[in-house]
């Protein structure tokens, strides 16, 4: 997936697709699979 499908930008305001890890802080977003948000630097993970 690229990097600009995690942005969504409307006029002058950018809004952001996906979710940070809670861990690793602002800038490692969270993997979206079917059942579950996964970090892929740290292995955190949210069940759905």
């Amino acid at each position: 997936m690229a990097v600009k499908e995690y942005y969504k930008i409307d006029g002058d305001n950018i809004e952001r697709t996906r979710q940070f890890c809670p861990r690793c802080g602002e800038g490692v977003f969270l993997a979206e699979h079917k059942d579950r948000l996964t970090c892929g630097k740290c292995g955190y993970t949210e069940f759905k």
